[in-house]
Formats: C-alpha cells, sequence, structure tokens
C-alpha cells in the first residue's frame, strides 16, 4: 500500500486506513475511475469482490457469454495508443477475450497495485461533522475516506434465489451472473435453463449442441435480432484505429453511445416498400442497430410499433418453420408487448436450437414454475421436471440493487436502501441528495443504468466525476452534494421524458418489474446520451450549479 496513507490500530485490533477516495468495484467504470483519482494524485484505493477486474466480465463467464456492443466502440477513450495496442479477435468478442483486454489495460496502467480484491464493502456511513466517510469491508478493514465512488456495475446484483425449494435439490444449480470459474460439465446431462431474456439466449443457443437434453423455461417471449460477427484481421483493426477520434466524438453524441444513429427519414415521409427496406438493411446489419438506428417513432407511436414487430415477428416464423407450438411460446404477440420496449437481444441460432430433439420449451405462461424439488423444477400442473443441472438465467435487480446491497447511510443516518425501497431517484445518476460525497456510475435515472454502450456511459460519468472533485479541490471545497431542488427538477424531467414512451407501458427489468415490492420507475433515462452528455457538459461549464460545494 502507499506509504503517505495513514493506518492506526483500533483498540479492538481491526485496521483503520485513511484514504481521499474508495472505488467500489474494478470494472470498465472502476478501472478508469481509479485511473483518473491517481491523475488528480489521490490517496485511492479500489476495492472488488472478484479475484480479478472485469467487472460484469469476471463474473459472467456463462457458456456463450459476449457483450452486444460493437468491440471498435466498446472501448477506452482516453488513450488513443491504448486502443490501437489490442487487436480483438472479432465483431464481438466473447468473455474469455473481453477478460483478457480488461487485464491488459489494468496491466498497462499498473492499476492493481492499487485494487483490493476478493473484498466486499458491507457498509458505509456519513460524518457529518466532517463530511467523510466511515467504509467498513468483509475482512473487517475500517477505512475512513473523502470520496466514496460507487462503480458497482448496473447488471451485478444476481437474482439467484428466486424460487421456493432450491436448497433441496440435488444435482448442480447455478445463476448465469455467478459461474464457477472451473466450469459446469454439460455434455450428455439433463438440462434445465430458466429465464430466455438476453443472458438466457446466449447460453441456450451454446450449450443444445452438447447436453443430452434441456428444457427451457419460457415466461417472457423475446424479439431477436441475430448477430453478424464476423472475425477481424490487424487490417480491419488498423482501419479502425486510423478512425479513433472521429469514433471517440461521435459516441458521446449520438441516441444509445453507438457509432449509428437515427438517422433516416422520419417514418410518416416514406412510403411501406421504402421504410421495409430500411428495416432490411439494418436487419442485415447483424448489430443493434435494428433497434437504435432504424425508427425511433417506435417508442412512442403504437402504429410504427406494430409494423416493426410485425416484421420482426415475422422473420422469427420464418427461422421456426411456422410451428405453432414453437412460435406461440417464443414470439412475442402483438398483445404482449413492441419491439424495442424491452431489451433487444442479439443471437446465433438460438431459435434453431428449438428446431432440435434433444430441445424442449416449457411454457411457463400456461404453466408457471411452482418451486424447485429435488429431483427438478416443478410446475403447476404438477409436473416435476426432471434435471441434473439447473441454470438460472433470471436476472438482477438493475441499477440499484448493487447499492442497495450495501448498507450505505448518508446524513442522519438514512438508509439508501430502505429511501429506494419508497422510490428510486438520483440527481442525473451521479448523485443522491442526503448522501455527500458519494459519487455513483451505472445508477438509476442515467443513460448508463441501461440504454447506452456501456463503455461510452460510463467514461463520461466518470470524467465529470473526476472534473468535479478537481473543481472543488480547486476552490477550497470537501463536501459536494446534490440540492434536494436539482434532484426533484431531475426525477420530474426524467419521468416526463419517460412517460411519452411506450418502454413504460411494458413489464421489464428496465421498469423494476423484474424484483417483487420494486418501485416502479423507468431505471435509465431515455432522452438520449447525447442530450444528457450536452446537460453534463452545461452543468460543469456554470460552476455545477445544482451541486452544493461546501
Amino acid at each position: 500500500m502507499d506509504q503517505a496513507e495513514i493506518k492506526s490500530r483500533e483498540s479492538n485490533g481491526a485496521k483503520k486506513t485513511t484514504l481521499d477516495a474508495v472505488v467500489i468495484g474494478a470494472g470498465i467504470a472502476g478501472l478508469y475511475q481509479l485511473h483518473r483519482m491517481r491523475q488528480l494524485g489521490l490517496k485511492v484505493r479500489a476495492f472488488e469482490a472478484g479475484s480479478g477486474v472485469g467487472g460484469t466480465w469476471y463474473w459472467n463467464r456463462y457458456p456463450g457469454a459476449r457483450f452486444d456492443s460493437q468491440v471498435e466502440v466498446y472501448q477506452y477513450w482516453f488513450s488513443e495508443d491504448l486502443y490501437k495496442a489490442w487487436k480483438p479477435s472479432e465483431r464481438f468478442p466473447g468473455q474469455p477475450e473481453t477478460e483478457q483486454w480488461l487485464n491488459f489495460v489494468a496491466d498497462r496502467f499498473d492499476l492493481k497495485k492499487d485494487i483490493q480484491f476478493s473484498t466486499r464493502i458491507e457498509s458505509a456511513t456519513y460524518r457529518e461533522k466532517d463530511g467523510r466517510w466511515d467504509v467498513v469491508t468483509s475482512d473487517g478493514e475500517r477505512i475512513d475516506t473523502q470520496y466514496l465512488l460507487a462503480c458497482c456495475g448496473m447488471l451485478s446484483a444476481p437474482l439467484n434465489d428466486r424460487f421456493p425449494g432450491q436448497s433441496t435439490f440435488k444435482g448442480v444449480i447455478t445463476h448465469t451472473g455467478l459461474w464457477p470459474k472451473e466450469g459446469i460439465d454439460l455434455k450428455g446431462k439433463r438440462v434445465a435453463v430458466v429465464g430466455t431474456g438476453a443472458t438466457g439466449i446466449q447460453v441456450i443457443q451454446t450449450i443444445a449442441p452438447e447436453v443430452g437434453s434441456m428444457k427451457v423455461f419460457v415466461r417472457t417471449p423475446q424479439y431477436v435480432v441475430p448477430m453478424k460477427n464476423p472475425k477481424y484481421s490487424q487490417a480491419d483493426w488498423d482501419r479502425w484505429s486510423s478512425r479513433f477520434n472521429e469514433l471517440k466524438t461521435r459516441v458521446r453524441s449520438t441516441f444509445a453511445g453507438f457509432d449509428y444513429d437515427f438517422e433516416n427519414r422520419p417514418w410518416a415521409e416514406l412510403t411501406p416498400d421504402e421504410r421495409t427496406q430500411v428495416l432490411e438493411k439494418y436487419w442485415n446489419d447483424g448489430s443493434l442497430s435494428m433497434w437504435l438506428a432504424t425508427f425511433p417513432e417506435m417508442f412512442f407511436d403504437e402504429a410504427v410499433s406494430a409494423v416493426v414487430s410485425d416484421f420482426v415477428r415475422d422473420k422469427m416464423r420464418k427461422r421456426l418453420r411456422h410451428d405453432p407450438k414453437l412460435c406461440d411460446v417464443l414470439i412475442p404477440s402483438e398483445a404482449d408487448y413492441g419491439f424495442g420496449t424491452h431489451r433487444v437481444p442479439l443471437e446465433n441460432k438460438y431459435l434453431e436450437a428449438y428446431l432440435q430433439d434433444n430441445v424442449d420449451a416449457v411454457n411457463c405462461r400456461k404453466t408457471p414454475i411452482e418451486r424447485i424439488v429435488p429431483d427438478g423444477i416443478q410446475t403447476s400442473d404438477g409436473k416435476v421436471h426432471e434435471a441434473d443441472i439447473i441454470i438460472l438465467a433470471v436476472g438482477f435487480d438493475a441499477g440499484s440493487g448493487a447499492l442497495s446491497r450495501i448498507d450505505i447511510r448518508g446524513r442522519d443516518g438514512r438508509s439508501l436502501k430502505d429511501r429506494w425501497k419508497d422510490e428510486i431517484r438520483t440527481a442525473m445518476g451521479l448523485q443522491v441528495h442526503g448522501y455527500p460525497n458519494l459519487f455513483t456510475t451505472g445508477a438509476p435515472l442515467a443513460p448508463s443504468a441501461a440504454l447506452c454502450n456501456m463503455t461510452t456511459c460510463l467514461q463520461q460519468q466518470v470524467d465529470w466525476i473526476t472534473d468535479c472533485i478537481a473543481y472543488a479541490k480547486k476552490h477550497g471545497k470537501g463536501v459536494v452534494e446534490a440540492t434536494k431542488e436539482f434532484e426533484d427538477n431531475w426525477v420530474r424531467h426524467h419521468d416526463e421524458t419517460a412517460a411519452a414512451t411506450l418502454v413504460v407501458k411494458t413489464d421489464s427489468w428496465y421498469m423494476g418489474s423484474n424484483v417483487d415490492g420494486k418501485p416502479r420507475r423507468l431505471l435509465s433515462y431515455i432522452g438520449g446520451v447525447g442530450n444528457y452528455n450536452r446537460q453534463c457538459d452545461e452543468l460543469a461549464a456554470n460552476g455545477y450549479q445544482g451541486f452544493a460545494m461546501t
């Protein structure tokens, strides 16, 4: 540890450490936040629950795990040399390669020396008398820090205790977000997969050829888009590298932080044939551009949503060979929800997996899961679906869950967990009123909570937080807190923006609907990444109005 750190021993023998900043997490945001704090010359340490760096790319090592942002924009933008130094193997690399990349970044900037691994932050309590935080780790260390920088991840609180009777199961049961490092032998086994979101889809399409049999428990069918994932040569990467500055600027201004955007002519100005041509073009691109670069009207206009949704449904029906049972279970109906109001998964022969003789789909809308029993999964019709291995692809307590699982107490000892049980609110996803010097990335009410290419939005937030702290230090201020008025205004703007869309009419993890008792509010700001960034820039240019400094 840094020799400048002040260490003492408390009477009970617990170690006490004094720091300027604590970073929670060593994923995309945490690594960059650690780097930026060191650039400010602060005494900083990051704490990571895993044994290595990577965040979501450390924990999510299930079969088939890969990101669905193109690798040329899923990047750090603070170093052109870094961008050029790592050559990805394909457009959408898998988890092992992404974890290697993040270790490459950490080693290149010597970040690991300031990361404490296999350590969770258990609690953090704000001291009003001097504007600092008392932090306690899972190994009992007590830390006195001025700034608490939460880079916990928006999808890092797995819902792993989901069904009654899980502990009675005689076989292997695991959540995709907690997949064991040593892996699981699936060959020839009877496997049950619960959930068909983006993660479940990746697992299903990957393991279908090797398992003995697989039953997929489907509650909410998904619209899917086929992924096109070409290999990248050095020449390909050199071409992308030559566009570094262009891409760096571009991703900050688009709706979702990618290098593509809604730039087609308005829906109303096109003929039906012209609309279809646009949809076919982006469908064939094999990326999230089908969702985030075709027609923004699909988010607001039910008639447009219906046409786009039926386009996707037709593509899916053909791949399922118009099998009526499979189409009913796997394709959303007009009555379910529209394309794009849920997270849109990219896939590779996912639908074709159900055409295999060893794969069956269980319709959980007709026969919901009641419990897990020693031999498998029992549904409401009394049937026990026997299994050797149960894979829970049931998602996360998104946006708010990671922070809610830490006992964070701000002014007057107010619990953040209790506050968010009543209502999930933040000031632009950067701070929460009542919790001074707590800064957040990937938190609710910012694009980074869901609707963004994560590297774009997380870096923008880290840079804003770093610049805010630098501004406070320059002006001799030690405490930064979003005012109640500013937070109220942001929540109002967030809700008004969300209410204009069809997204809020759909039950999904975007709305917190996947967690019993979670307050209903769109977790992610849907006003666009470019718009959000402009508002953040304006705040900084105006001396961080809305953020009180003392």
